[in-house]
């Protein structure tokens, strides 16, 4: 039908439908726009399913070293995730000893001699609060791996996303008698060989021991799993992100573990960088971090209650300045403690590759499937 003057365009006696009406009954149902309306440029009108969630974890069945596999480790987020722990286990610990000497001067007390490598005038306060510097690792790890890893910060303790209490408390059960028959061993073997000279200290009475026990033991488990989350966590899942096989990670982590130590007798950085090797290997072959924390806060213990006993917490001194009978023993301790453990892990079924079921779920500690 045309106009009123029968030109121009046809126009339809029918009105135009209400776009608005609800739909008649029966009918299928419009999508509705996710957000808003209408579409930005380029974009989907509809919801294209949902949002990507903030952390990702490696495929069922990943190794511990390939924790980092997730799909999200690409060359900036691993750049940064390097300089964040990097800049983070040199800055953070330094902040927290300047804040413990500003403490010390507030309260009057002596510092020491600026010729020596201690900062506070009294041992069992500097070696106090050169621990709780080096604690500082736990965290800076865990955020770098939840900020830049965009995986689950327990991903880096063990493939279950936590770790693994039961299996902790079993590792330190075998961790610690061995510990102690080694170091006993080193004792008599330097009292055989120098006789009561080996064992020459001034005790500090029953007050004294009890109370550098109480503050060292209590700050050395964090101390020591700090650095385990450093050298056999972060960095063997760093390299294994980009590296299948876990060796190159763990050897480069052993030799910068032994560095860390400073360099002293050659004995001393053999058996950092020998033990290490058999910790990286462990830590592996077990899914995670808890035989290693194990091993070191029950190696440490034992080492500062000696050093405790005899008075001798003011003369520096570790791991690094360990003579060649300590590395004799350790040939022997290191496997030993690895290969056990290993066979226990066997035996009790603790998992070595990360689960089907996301990480930090609940399930049996440490169980669900054979080691082996």
């Amino acid at each position: 039908m045309n106009g009123r003057d029968g030109k121009g365009p046809a126009v339809s006696d029918t009105p135009p439908p209400n776009v608005w009406a609800a739909p008649p009954a029966g009918a299928p149902r419009r999508p509705v726009p996710a957000q808003g309306w209408p579409p930005a440029q380029g974009g989907p009108p509809y919801a294209a399913g949902p949002p990507r969630p903030p952390t990702e974890t490696a495929p069922p069945g990943s190794d511990y070293h390939e924790q980092a596999r997730n799909g999200r480790q690409k060359a900036p987020q691993r750049l940064g995730e390097f300089l964040l722990v990097v800049v983070g286990n040199l800055a953070v610990p330094l902040v927290v000893v300047a804040f413990g000497a500003l403490a010390w001067y507030v309260l009057g007390l002596d510092f020491a001699p600026e010729d020596g490598d201690r900062i506070l005038a009294d041992p069992l306060a500097d070696e106090a609060l050169a621990l709780l510097s080096i604690a500082t690792g736990i965290p800076v790890v865990l955020l770098a791996v939840r900020w830049c890893g965009s995986r689950p910060a327990g991903t880096a303790a063990s493939v279950v996303g936590r770790l693994r209490w039961g299996w902790l408390a079993r590792c330190a059960a075998v961790a610690f008698p061995l510990i102690v028959l080694q170091m006993g061993g080193l004792a008599l073997w330097g009292y055989l060989s120098d006789g009561e000279e080996s064992l020459a200290g001034d005790f500090p009475g029953w007050s004294g021991f009890a109370l550098a026990l109480v503050v060292l033991w209590a700050l050395i488990p964090f101390q020591a799993a700090a650095e385990e989350f450093v050298f056999r966590g972060w960095l063997a899942q760093f390299f294994g992100g980009f590296l299948r096989s876990p060796w190159p990670g763990t050897v480069i982590a052993s030799a910068l573990f032994a560095a860390a130590h400073g360099f002293g007798e050659w004995s001393g950085f053999a058996l950092l960088f020998y033990s290490a090797m058999w910790w990286g290997w462990l830590t592996v072959r077990t899914g995670g971090l808890e035989a290693v924390i194990a091993v070191h806060v029950a190696n440490n213990m034992t080492a500062y209650a000696i050093t405790a006993a005899l008075g001798q917490l003011a003369e520096s001194g570790n791991a690094a300045d360990a003579p060649w009978q300590a590395l004799v023993l350790e040939l022997v301790a290191a496997p030993a403690y690895c290969l056990l453990i290993a066979k226990l892990a066997t035996a009790h079924g603790v998992r070595r590759r990360s689960p089907a079921t996301p990480a930090g779920s609940a399930e049996p500690d440490g169980r669900a499937e054979p080691a082996g």
